[in-house]
C-alpha cells in the first residue's frame, strides 16, 4: 500500500495504473475510519482494480465556531484499517499541499446547498464541493463513492458533476448503523456514555416517522411533528432540523409522496449529530 502526500506523486501513481488499462475508485474521507467508510472501500473494492483512500480534515468546510481543531484523528489505526481493507493507496495531503499560497478559488453549487445543513453551516457546502473537485482533478478516479448518512453531501456531490460534466461515477451506499440504530459517525467519538444513549433518540424520531407514513399519514407537518416530539422527549437533545423533504430537491413538501427523505440535525450536549431516512411507498 502507498502513502501519498503530495499531488505530483498521487498523479505519478494514478497515471502508472490507468496506463495498465486499470480502473480507480477513490473513498474521499476526513479519516479516523469507522466501518462506514470501509463498506465504502469494500464497494469501490468490487468495482475498481485500484482503490485509493483520500484522508484529509478539510478545513474550508469547517465553520468558525465548530470542531477542526478537535475534529477525531488517527493515523496509524487508518493505516491498518486501510491496508487491511485491501486499499492501494492513501492520498493523505497537507493542507498547504491543498491549499497553496493565494488560493482563491471556489465551487459553489446552487439550491441543494441551501437547505439542511446548508442552511445551519453557511459556506460548508463551497468547502465541501471545492474539495471534491480538486480531488477528482487529482486522482480522476473512474468511480467515487458517498455514505448516504451525509444524505446532502451526496446529493451536491451528484448535481457538482452532473452540472459540470465531471467524468466520474458517484456510487451512493446504504448508511451502517450500530446495533441499537444510531448512524456510525467520527463525531460519536465525542458522546459521554450518557450522551451516546440519549442519541438513540435519532433513530427513533426517523422511525417514528416512517411509521407513521407507512400507516398512510400523508400530511408532512403530521410526520414532522410526530419526529419533533420524539426528540423533545429527550430533554438534553437540542433540534437544529427536523425535515421533511423532497430526495431529490431537498425541497420542504407539505404532502408525502412515492419517495420522501426524512432528515434532521440534532446536538446532543455538544455535539451535533444528523441522520436521515428515505421512505418510499
Amino acid at each position: 500500500m502507498e502513502i501519498l502526500t503530495t499531488v505530483s506523486a498521487t498523479r505519478r501513481f494514478i497515471a502508472a495504473h490507468k496506463q495498465q488499462g486499470k480502473t480507480v475508485g477513490l473513498v474521499p474521507t476526513m479519516g479516523y475510519l469507522h466501518q462506514g467508510h470501509l463498506s465504502l472501500v469494500e464497494g469501490a473494492r468490487k468495482d475498481n482494480d485500484v482503490v485509493v483512500v483520500s484522508i484529509f480534515v478539510n478545513p474550508t468546510q469547517f465553520g468558525p465556531q465548530e470542531d477542526l481543531d478537535r475534529y477525531p484523528r488517527d493515523m496509524e489505526k487508518d493505516r491498518n484499517s486501510c491496508h487491511q481493507a485491501g486499499v492501494d493507496a492513501i492520498f493523505m495531503p497537507s493542507a498547504a499541499e491543498m491549499y497553496q499560497p493565494g488560493f482563491d478559488t471556489w465551487v459553489q453549487v446552487g439550491s441543494v446547498t441551501e437547505t439542511l445543513c446548508g442552511a445551519s453551516r453557511p459556506g460548508h457546502f463551497r468547502g465541501v464541493a471545492t474539495v471534491v473537485t480538486k480531488l477528482f482533478n487529482i486522482v480522476q478516479p473512474h468511480r467515487a463513492y458517498f455514505g448516504l448518512k451525509d444524505f446532502q453531501q451526496a446529493v451536491v456531490i451528484k448535481k457538482m458533476v452532473q452540472d459540470l460534466n465531471m467524468p466520474v461515477e458517484i456510487v451512493a451506499l446504504p448508511t451502517v448503523r450500530e446495533e441499537d440504530g444510531l448512524a456510525v459517525s467520527s463525531r460519536n467519538e465525542y458522546l459521554t456514555p450518557k450522551e451516546r444513549a440519549q442519541a438513540r433518540v435519532l433513530y427513533r424520531a426517523l422511525r417514528a416517522g416512517k411509521e407513521l407514513i407507512l400507516a398512510g399519514e400523508c400530511q408532512a407537518q403530521a410526520i414532522r411533528k410526530a419526529m419533533e416530539d420524539e426528540i423533545n422527549s429527550v430533554p438534553a437533545a437540542k433540534i437544529d432540523y427536523v425535515s421533511v423533504c423532497d430526495p431529490t430537491t431537498l425541497a420542504e413538501v407539505d404532502a408525502i409522496a412515492p419517495a420522501t427523505l426524512l432528515a434532521l440535525a440534532v446536538k446532543i450536549g455538544d455535539t451535533r449529530l444528523i441522520d436521515n431516512m428515505l421512505v418510499e411507498i
